[in-house]
């Protein structure tokens, strides 16, 4: 008798595109999908997506990874999935029609009301989230829809509407509306979930004026959520059993396992965590208390370093000022610089998160004179990613008094060795790529692996891990300094800018 071949889903569903891939048995990748979706603006300060674009890329991406790899979507062993995180929508249960479009964890929409919560709730949300009252969130973005959106408050007296991050709304399409969930790591990037407990938090709830009947169940990381329609997915019926939000979802797949371990994941914006094991660390310089995940029931902590802007600063050298036809030319014209020649660019475009968190900061650029190239910008471009990556794993160190002794790194910007190299230097410790760089859908893959019960326990996993590249660092220490303390005078030049 021959044995079918199993194959293994990560559907990495991101702010600026869907990857799906497609994994055999040994952890090889057969095939990738990637589309794109467009991203809405319709006010400064704002960013939305359409989810039902976001559902019809989605199954573009999958239909493109079956089809490169040969494989029908009946041989397809599991299906895990990781989310953008904060981002959410609500929409109507009966129709399937969203209420309003997803407003994406980039929005500032309810910044000044995050202020105000700030004041008198900041040390309540700390304590029970993790967090700290952000316009980041999903919380508040929820509580704008509801209050702004016609109609919408009658329905949920109705009992017709349901709130979630996209990985509730993709698992909700996936099964036909059958099942609405969300895992720990996700409902913990919410600002309504408590971590002490691993449940939502009524106080928080009430505060926000959220409903907890239109929230999903929240679930472990790793378990069979429901199957695919027929109907829907392919003509098939698949287990979905693995859910992770993103970030988390690439601390797994760089089995980032033992406390201490950290990962950085460099996508539109850049997001460095730190496994700190079974007991949550709270930071004294502006990181985030996270949930890793939760498997068996048992939570995994981390700590959290958001930076909000990095791949997106070279999308906007590309698409907005188009000095650059791709990013891939980037790399060769940071080279050709030289050096930044002065030039600091601080992509403060939607404020600076992780450790700043200032909403009013605004993208800033320092240093420019008659001799200024495109070369010089497009350094200075790549140069912020590495910055800003140093100041959050500074305060790391300091927060979680583990020391910190390598990095290992994904992302679509980790092709670029400029940027890997400068990194390294910057940091003062080697610099770790890996063979599979798409490590977020890899980890949600995995996961999903793990709740079909393909491995006995995360450890057995560990060995999947393979080294494409280390970057040692190779500058001075003075050299480091002296660009460092340039950035931070950038930094504060950009702080408290904008007056929305």
């Amino acid at each position: 008798m021959i044995m079918k071949k199993k194959y293994y889903i990560g559907l990495d569903q991101g702010t600026t595109g869907t990857t799906t891939l497609l994994l055999d048995e040994t952890w090889n990748v057969v095939a990738r999908g990637y589309k794109e979706h467009t991203q809405y603006y319709p006010k400064p300060g704002w960013v939305e997506h359409d989810p039902l674009e976001l559902w019809q890329r989605v199954m573009e991406s999958m239909s493109m990874a079956l089809s490169e790899g040969g494989v029908s979507a009946e041989d397809v062993a599991c299906i895990g999935i990781d989310n953008q995180g904060e981002t959410v929508m609500l929409w109507d249960k009966i129709t399937g029609a969203p209420v309003y479009n997803a407003i994406v964890w980039q929005d500032r929409r309810m910044a000044r009301y995050a202020d105000e919560l700030t004041t008198e709730y900041g040390e309540l949300i700390r304590e029970k989230t993790g967090l700290m009252a952000d316009s980041y969130f999903s919380g508040p973005k929820i509580k704008w829809i509801i209050d702004n959106v016609d109609g919408v408050k009658e329905k949920i007296k109705e009992g017709r509407v349901l709130a979630g991050t996209l990985d509730s709304w993709l698992i909700w399409k996936m099964t036909h509306g059958k099942v609405h969930v969300t895992d720990c790591s996700t409902a913990s990037r919410t600002m309504m979930f408590n971590i002490h407990t691993g449940k939502w938090d009524d106080e928080i709830l009430d505060i926000l004026g959220i409903s907890r009947s239109i929230l999903p169940e929240i679930c472990d990381s790793s378990m069979v959520y429901g199957y695919t329609d027929p109907l829907d997915f392919f003509g098939a019926k698949i287990p979905i059993s693995g859910s992770v939000v993103d970030q988390q979802a690439a601390l797994f797949g760089q089995a980032c396992f033992a406390p201490g371990t950290i990962k950085c994941t460099y996508g539109t914006g850049c997001f460095m965590l730190m496994n700190t094991g079974e007991k949550p660390i709270y930071s004294s310089n502006g990181l985030l208390t996270t949930v890793a995940w939760r498997l068996n029931k048992k939570m995994t902590f981390a700590l959290d370093g958001g930076i909000y802007i990095t791949g997106a600063a070279t999308q906007w050298l590309r698409d907005g000022i188009k000095i650059i036809d791709s990013a891939a030319q980037t790399e060769q014209m940071a080279y050709d610089a030289k050096s930044n020649g002065g030039v600091y660019f601080v992509p403060a475009f939607a404020g600076l998160a992780a450790p700043h968190w200032d909403s009013y900061a605004r993208g800033t650029m320092v240093g420019i004179t008659g001799g200024t190239t495109r070369e010089h910008i497009v350094r200075a471009t790549l140069e912020s990613t590495a910055y800003q990556v140093k100041d959050n794993l500074d305060v790391m160190n300091m927060d979680a008094s583990m020391p910190i002794s390598i990095l290992r790194t994904d992302g679509g910007a980790v092709a670029n060795n400029f940027l890997m190299q400068f990194q390294a230097d910057i940091l003062g410790i080697p610099v770790d790529v890996p063979v599979i760089k798409d490590t977020t859908p890899l980890g949600a893959a995995q996961l999903a692996a793990l709740g079909i019960g393909e491995f006995d326990s995360i450890e057995d996993l560990a060995s999947h891990w393979k080294l494409a590249k280390r970057y040692e660092p190779k500058m001075s220490v003075d050299e480091r300094e002296s660009l460092l303390y340039n950035w931070h005078r950038a930094v504060e030049r950009a702080k408290n800018w904008s007056e929305e």
